[in-house]
C-alpha cells in the first residue's frame, strides 16, 4: 500500500534516489498555420525510441536545490511503498530567483514531479499532483505553472487532464543547450 505525506528537506537524499525517466516514442512537432497567424497545431510524430532522463544531471536533483534558492516558501511531497521512496512531487511559490513565478506572490511552479517506472499508471502522480494543487491553494495561491516539454507526451497528456491550459510554446528556450536544442518548452496554467 502507498502511503502519502508532505515532507521537509531532510528527505531530499530518498526524493534523489526517484529517477524521473520518460520513454519517448513520439513527440508533439508545432505546425504553424500562415506561419504563425493562422494558429499553431500539436502532431503527434513518431521518433526513434529512446529514454530521456532528467535525473542525469546535478540541476534536477533536490539536494541541489536549496544552494540555488531560500526554500521557505516550497512545499515538498513523497509517496512510500513500505520504507522505498516511489514518487515525489515539489512546488515553489515566493521565491527570489525562480524566473518561472515571472515575479509573482499569487503563482505556484509544478518545480518537480517523478514517479518510479514500475509505479506509474498507478495513481501515484495523480495523488502527489493533488497534494500540490490543495498546498498551493492553501498558500492563497491562484495558479499552478507547469513546464514541460513537446517529447514528453505522458505528462502532456497528464496535465491536460487535469484541466491545465497550454499557454505558451517556445520552440527556443532550450537553444542554448545543444543536448536539447530539439525539443520545444511548453508552458501550462491551471487555476486553482
Amino acid at each position: 500500500m502507498i502511503r502519502y505525506r508532505q515532507v521537509d528537506k531532510t528527505f531530499f537524499p530518498l526524493y534523489d534516489r526517484i529517477p524521473m525517466r520518460v520513454q519517448v516514442t513520439a513527440q508533439y512537432k508545432v505546425e504553424k498555420l500562415r506561419r504563425g497567424l493562422g494558429g499553431f497545431v500539436l502532431v503527434e510524430t513518431p521518433v526513434k525510441p529512446y529514454v530521456k532522463d532528467f535525473t542525469a544531471g546535478e540541476g534536477e536533483r533536490a539536494e541541489q536545490w536549496e544552494k540555488r534558492f531560500d526554500l521557505s516558501h516550497w512545499a515538498f511531497f513523497m509517496a512510500f511503498d513500505g520504507e522505498h521512496p516511489v514518487g515525489a512531487a515539489a512546488v515553489a511559490s515566493r521565491t527570489e530567483g525562480v524566473q518561472m513565478l515571472a515575479g509573482r506572490d499569487d503563482l505556484a511552479v509544478l518545480w518537480d514531479i517523478r514517479v518510479e517506472d514500475a509505479c506509474k499508471r498507478q495513481g501515484v502522480g495523480q495523488k502527489l499532483f493533488d497534494m500540490a494543487v490543495n498546498w498551493s491553494r492553501d498558500q492563497g495561491l491562484v495558479q499552478i505553472k507547469i513546464e514541460c516539454q513537446n517529447n514528453n507526451i505522458p505528462a502532456i497528456q497528464f496535465y491536460h487532464k487535469q484541466g491545465a491550459v497550454l499557454s505558451a510554446i517556445d520552440e527556443y528556450a532550450y537553444y542554448t543547450e545543444p543536448e536539447y536544442r530539439q525539443e520545444t518548452q511548453l508552458i501550462w496554467y491551471l487555476d486553482l
